[in-house]
Formats: C-alpha cells, sequence, structure tokens
C-alpha cells in the first residue's frame, strides 16, 4: 500500500476509533508517551513466552508458502504504569458501595479515552505496520488492540520469526517456530502478537461414556432444567416472576448451532415454552460467520439451551466469528461486542488452554478484555475446565504436564466456574432425592443433593474406595487394575488450581516453569481455605457438571446426527448427553441475569460479592450448617463441598506421584501423596466456595454488596 493510501486509510480508522469529543492528543489522565524514540529494524527485541510446545524439530514440516495469507492477527498493546494502577484501583471502587465510582460503568470510548494508550503510540505502531506492508484492518475503541493482515513473509520479516507447517499426531497444523521481535523503540507499548498459531482451545464438554460399573447399580438420573430448578432452588425465583425477563445473555462460540429449531424443541419438550425467551445469532462487529464448525457446535447447542434452562425468560444471543489462521473466533467475538455500540451485560465463555499453551500475550489479551468487561459493567462467566488441576492436558487419558489452569478462567477479572457431581450414589442415598418417576417435564430430583467433586478418574479416593481399592496409587492401587485401564484413565473432572504461568516463558515444555509466574491474588479472594499462595486460584464457584461416572449427566437437544448428535425424539435420555464446565458456565451466567434482573442492574464482577457473602457464612472455620454432605441449611447462599476430590491419573516426573506400576496420581508432590487436589472446609480448589442455592444469592445479593464493602 502506498504511503499516501496507508496515511488516508489511517486517518479513516482512527477517525472510527475515537468519536468526536474524544481528543487524540492525549488521553484525561494525561497518558504517558511509551514511544519516545525512532523506530530502528536494527535493534530489536524478543516478545518471550508466545512459542506452542508442539512447534519443536519432531514435528516441524518447514516453512509455509511465503504467500499464505494471515488474516486478522492482533497486537495487543501496554498503558504505562501509572495508567494501569489508576484502572484497577477504578475497577475496585466499581463493586464497593462506599467508592464514589460504585457502579459507574465507563462506554468502550471512555475506557480508551480515560486508560488506554495515547493516540500518538498507537499511530506510532499503526504507522510501523503499515511501513512492513501490513493491511491494518482497525483498531478497537478500548485502544488495546490493532487489528491487522498479511502474508507469512511479512510476518517472517517483520517479526524475524518464520511460520511453519507442523504435523502433529497427525493433525495438520502452522505456527511460529520461535518468539517474534519487535524494534526495540515499540517494546514499551507493544505486548506482544496475540497468536501466529491455528491451535484452538478445547470446547469443555464431555460426552457421556458408556460405563458398565456403579457402585450400587443405581439408575441413570438424565438431568433437565426441572431437576436444575429443584436442586438449585431457582423455583421460588420463577414463581415470584424473576426468571430473566428483561436480560440478554451472550455465548460465545466460533460456530454457529446445528439448527435453531433444536433450542426450540429442548424448550418445549422440557417446560420452557411457556417463558417469553428467545435466541439469535449474531456475527458482532460485522465478523465472517463461521456457518456450524464440526466439533464446536454441540458446545453452541448446550450452551445456548442450558443458558435459557437457568433463566427461561432472557433473551440468548449467540455470538460467533469465524476463527481465522490466527484468531480463535470467540475472541473475536467478544472483543467486538465490548468493544461495540450496545455492550452485553452478562457473557459466558465455555472454552479454554491452559497458561502455560496459551502463550504470554493470549493470556494477556484475556486478562484485557475481561478487565475492560469488569469497568463496563459485564459480568463474565468462564468454564474453569474439565481435567482437574491437569489444564494442560485436557481431553486427555492422563496427566504428563503437571498443574496448570486455563488461562481463559484465571484472570482476576472473571467468574471461574468448576464442576461437581451428585454424591447419592456413592453414599447409597439414591431413593432419598429422586423419585422413582419422571414428571410431565422428566424432572425426578426431589431436593438438593449432596454434592462431590466431578471426577471420572481412577485417581478420585471415592472411585477407587467403591471399587475395592484402599488406595489409587502403586502396584496395586486402583489406578493401575485392570478395571481402571478399561474405563477411568482419564483427565475429565472439573477444574482447578494456582495461577502458574499467566506470564512469562514456560519453555518449549508446555509446563509450569522458567520464567513463569501467575496473577497475583485479587484482594476479594479471601475466605477460609484459601492458601496464602499469593496468586489467583480457581474456580470461584461450582455447579454440577459430571458425565455419567456416577450416573448422573445433562441432556441437550443437538440433532446433528453426522457430528456425534442424536434425534430429539422420545424421552430425553434418548437425546445427547454430558457433562463438563461448559453446562455450569452458562447455568451461573443466568443466575447472573437473575440478579440483574431482581437488582434492575448490571453487576460487573461478581466475585467480590460471592466472597463476601461466603465469609459471612463460613466464617473463620467454616459452617456445619452450609456443609453440603449434610444438605446444606435453608438459609445458606452456598452449599460447602467437603467431600472427594478432583485428582486424576498421570505419568512422567512433573506433579506426578507414582511410587511404582505404570500410572501415577496427580500431586503436589511428586515423591509422596499429595493429591491435587482434595476438597475441605470453606474454599478449596475442587470447588473454589462450593455450589449455591440460587433464590437466596438473587435474594441477597444487595446485603452481600454491602458486606464485600465492609470487608475490603
Amino acid at each position: 500500500m502506498p504511503p499516501s493510501r496507508h496515511a488516508r486509510r489511517l486517518a479513516g480508522l482512527f477517525a472510527l476509533a475515537w468519536p468526536a469529543g474524544h481528543a487524540l492528543a492525549q488521553g484525561s489522565t494525561g497518558e504517558t508517551r511509551l514511544v519516545t524514540q525512532a523506530i530502528d529494524a536494527g535493534h530489536m527485541v524478543p516478545l518471550p513466552g508466545n512459542v506452542r510446545s508442539q512447534a519443536n524439530a519432531a514435528n516441524d514440516r518447514g516453512l509455509v508458502e511465503p504467500g499464505l495469507r494471515l488474516d486478522h492477527m492482533e497486537i495487543l498493546l501496554n498503558r504505562s504504569a501509572a495508567s494501569e494502577a489508576a484502572l484497577e484501583g477504578y475497577v475496585d471502587g466499581l463493586t464497593d458501595p462506599r467508592s464514589p465510582d460504585y457502579h459507574h460503568w465507563l462506554t468502550a470510548a471512555e475506557y480508551g479515552s480515560q486508560f488506554g494508550p495515547s493516540p500518538a503510540d498507537v499511530q506510532a505502531v499503526t504507522g510501523w505496520l503499515g511501513s512492513q506492508g501490513f493491511t491494518v484492518d482497525g483498531v478497537q475503541a478500548s485502544r488495546m488492540v490493532i487489528d491487522f493482515s498479511g502474508t507469512a513473509d511479512q510476518v517472517r520479516q517483520a517479526f524475524g520469526t518464520a511460520i511453519h507447517q507442523l504435523d502433529v499426531g497427525g493433525v495438520p497444523h502452522v505456527s511460529n517456530m520461535s518468539d517474534p521481535q519487535i524494534p526495540e523503540a515499540l517494546a514499551g507499548i507493544v505486548r506482544g502478537i496475540v497468536s501466529l498459531n491455528d491451535f484452538r482451545p478445547h470446547a469443555y464438554h464431555r460426552p457421556r461414556p458408556a460405563y458398565t460399573y456403579t457402585s450400587d447399580g443405581s439408575t441413570l438420573h438424565a438431568v433437565v432444567p426441572a431437576d436444575l430448578a429443584t436442586i438449585y432452588d431457582f423455583n421460588p425465583l420463577f414463581s415470584a416472576g424473576i426468571s430473566g425477563q428483561g436480560q440478554t445473555i451472550v455465548v460465545i462460540e466460533d460456530t454457529d448451532v446445528y439448527k435453531t429449531a433444536d433450542w426450540t424443541t429442548f424448550r418445549s419438550v422440557l417446560g420452557l415454552s411457556g417463558y417469553a425467551g428467545s435466541l439469535t445469532q449474531v456475527h458482532p462487529g460485522g465478523c465472517r460467520d463461521p456457518g456450524v464448525v464440526a466439533g464446536n457446535e454441540s458446545e453452541a447447542t448446550l450452551d445456548a439451551e442450558w443458558a435459557s434452562a437457568g433463566a427461561p425468560s432472557a433473551a440468548i444471543e449467540l455470538a460467533s466469528c469465524a476463527d481465522t489462521t490466527t484468531t480463535f473466533g470467540g475472541l473475536t467475538a467478544l472483543q467486538n461486542l465490548v468493544n461495540g455500540a450496545s455492550p452485553p451485560a452478562i457473557v459466558s465463555i465455555s472454552y479454554g488452554e491452559c497458561e502455560a499453551e496459551n502463550g504470554a500475550t493470549a493470556n494477556a489479551a484475556y486478562d484485557s478484555i475481561y478487565k475492560q468487561a469488569a469497568a463496563m459493567g459485564i459480568s463474565v462467566l468462564v468454564a474453569a475446565g474439565d481435567e482437574g488441576a491437569a489444564s494442560c492436558d485436557a481431553d486427555g487419558t492422563k496427566a504428563t504436564h503437571g498443574i496448570g489452569v486455563s488461562g481463559f478462567a484465571s484472570t482476576p477479572y472473571n467468574v471461574a466456574v468448576g464442576g461437581t457431581d451428585f454424591g447419592d450414589t456413592s453414599a447409597g442415598t439414591t431413593a432419598t432425592y429422586w423419585n422413582a418417576t419422571n414428571g410431565t417435564t422428566y424432572g425426578s430430583a426431589k431436593s438438593y443433593i449432596p454434592e462431590i467433586p466431578w471426577n471420572d478418574s481412577c485417581a478420585s479416593s471415592l472411585l477407587a474406595a467403591a471399587a475395592g481399592y484402599s488406595t489409587t496409587y502403586g502396584t496395586s492401587g486402583f489406578c493401575n487394575s485392570a478395571m481402571a485401564r478399561e474405563y477411568y484413565l482419564t483427565t475429565a473432572s472439573g477444574s482447578g488450581g494456582p495461577s502458574g504461568c499467566a506470564t512469562g516463558s514456560a519453555g518449549s515444555t508446555g509446563i509450569v516453569g522458567g520464567s513463569c509466574a501467575g496473577y497475583v491474588k485479587p484482594s476479594w479472594q479471601s475466605l477460609v481455605g484459601n492458601p496464602a499462595d499469593g496468586v489467583r486460584d480457581l474456580p470461584d464457584v461450582s455447579l454440577f457438571a459430571a458425565n455419567g461416572v456416577w450416573g448422573h449427566y445433562y441432556v441437550y437437544c443437538d440433532s446433528d446426527t453426522a457430528d456425534g448428535g442424536a434425534a430429539c425424539t422420545g424421552a430425553p435420555s434418548g437425546w445427547s448427553g454430558a457433562g463438563g464446565t461448559s453446562f455450569a458456565a452458562p447455568i451461573m451466567a443466568a443466575i447472573q441475569a437473575l440478579v440483574n434482573q431482581k437488582q434492575g442492574a448490571r453487576q460487573g464482577n461478581p466475585n467480590p460479592v460471592y466472597y463476601a457473602i461466603a465469609r459471612s457464612e463460613y466464617g473463620s472455620a467454616g459452617s456445619s450448617s452450609c456443609n453440603s454432605t449434610s444438605g446444606g441449611a435453608a438459609g445458606c447462599t452456598f452449599h460447602d463441598v467437603t467431600k472427594g476430590d478432583m485428582d486424576v491419573n498421570c505419568t512422567g516426573k512433573t506433579n506426578c506421584y507414582l511410587p511404582s506400576g505404570k500410572n501415577g496420581v496427580l500431586s503436589t508432590s511428586s515423591g509422596s501423596y499429595a493429591k491435587a487436589y482434595g476438597t475441605g472446609t470453606g474454599w478449596d480448589f475442587a470447588t473454589g466456595i462450593g455450589t449455591l442455592d440460587a433464590a437466596n444469592l438473587v435474594n441477597g445479593w444487595s446485603a452481600g454488596a454491602e458486606a464485600a464493602a465492609v470487608t475490603r
């Protein structure tokens, strides 16, 4: 692009990014210039922590074609240290009723003007990109992200890293093979390139396996919306007219649903059609419609259906953008929504990737957009993951990378939603909590059911005991038994753990280490049981997420039989069945919609209120009356899950206790058994605060907000 045309294009982009009335020369905070010297391509500096572990010699199949088009890459920018501190203080004040900033949510333009980098610095970066032959496609209103496109050869020349073809287990990929570099003059303003590879995050749901073993031969219970409403106490809210009227819940995807008629069938058969809910599919910011993406469309379907189950009168908006070679379409959809003219109040995300693989800049990109969302009053609910404390081994049969958490869920600005199972089967009390026959909308739950962590692995102490084993590890332990080898070698379980590699570089192994560091523990994450580890810990709250190991799983309507779905005819027990924190996250988003309806306003990051309520209930030593195992008292908002664990089987030398045999168990010590992780009094890595009573949370929200202010 000739310089004159490029200059005119940038002028137009900046006119769109900063509407009239917002100064271009200086933000309202007096933003310090971060580009203070001439840009010299002879002085380059690396951006560490931005190479996938799979980008190695064993998988390398050589350079991609030089002209390979890489559309909609993203450069993430920095703000000055002073602006960062001011922003963090502002966000803290937004949820503090004593602060003059309480609920003073910003628009995207105000956010960019007050806390974004200076327009001159942004122009320095866009100008340099243009000089390298890239097309600048846009600058987000936040001033924090520049969208640009070019070829693989332009990336090589500008950023000093080549894009190669990879073969990873028979699956073709492309990726940079070394950390990108930028001119030293831009090191202060450029955080990094969000991604230079086509690896995609994991969708957090697990289909129901064909188990042949249960402890007492109990009937399978396919959980439906009526069960959800009974177990977690939605019904008093629905009876009072609080079912999501006037609220919109956005589920973030990189695909459309197979058929919107499946959502309608789900609601009709399962008793929700009497509510005035709706489903729309949008492609924010005019992004490309992804169509139906095999493998992910079931994720979109269950997200939309179960968000509607929790708030049946709410408008469900499925926001999706097509993946590009380097950018996850869900991230694009979220950024375009948050920076758009009508930002949502509630967002649910059911995808994830471990911090150590996601990369330093991609982790920072999620932290950045969630932080902006918090400043704008948007509640972001994110699935914590489906692989215990081994998020770098998602969808695996064993943990090989040690302890790690999802970079999509570990920021201080989102709610991380973990997963539980119902404890009736393991306790032999099924008849106490389930009716022998279904109601007209197929519900059979009688009441709240005591809960345990969701865990399909042989490393589960509860599964091992039910199978007659006293230990999970060692040659004679459950994980080295024939039964475990056939059914229970898996990482499938609700996720949690400490943030360990949000920043820095894990090296080439994808294992937390090297210069890795976790997010600093937010001030509100203070509760009995939460460790004094100085870092952000996951999850925050949990809900039922099991996929059938103890006989309980979710049903949903996905009629795409070619992609693993099932015809939505007859009883829902014949429909698609699954589990995963992908269900728990949209349900928690639905609960937040009920809170917002009762409060008459958006609430931003809900975590300060969650933790304040939990502190008042659990105190300094826990609460026996709010213990899930005892059934939880009627007046409790949270159910403290204290029985079971989310430990998974492992091999290798990192966080794996393997005294003998072929299969060990994930442990904080490789030399002794310290399972990662068990439940305990109050907060724990297995379930966070625990699960909840929806009616008590919604009706006690105002008091919780006041308590949050007092305990700051």
